[in-house]
């Protein structure tokens, strides 16, 4: 599997509701967000792809109220520090966040996470 699929596989084990980039308006909370943002590109000496991939995935938690989006994000850093299928290692630690409309709270915490191309 890619390291995309292995990280929704986890991500989906703490809340069912998981998009990549924005989630559609009106999404049931809780809910995560993810997005690559750059990251190390491993190559090998001869310039070929190396079998693994190191990008940045910044990870997005909504909820209801900030205290909720906190716990979520948290329960994902452990799972995703845990997984069996690649390396993660965050990023420093979460960082607070509100949506444009005022309804839902949430926190990003970036990762860098050593998985299959």
């Amino acid at each position: 599997m890619a390291l995309e699929e292995d990280l929704i596989v986890e991500l989906l084990a703490e809340c069912p509701n998981v998009h990549v980039g924005m989630a559609p308006y009106e999404t049931p909370m809780p809910y995560v967000t993810w997005q690559h943002i750059g990251g190390d590109v491993l190559r090998y000496a001869d310039n070929a792809p190396a079998d693994k991939r190191q990008p940045l995935i910044q990870i997005n938690t909504w909820a209801a109220t900030p205290l909720q989006a906190f716990a979520l994000i948290q329960r994902i850093e452990e799972r995703l520090c845990a997984a069996a299928a690649f390396t993660a290692r965050p990023h420093g630690g979460p960082i607070g966040a509100y949506d444009d409309a005022g309804v839902a709270s949430g926190y990003l915490q970036t990762f860098s996470i050593l998985g299959a191309r």
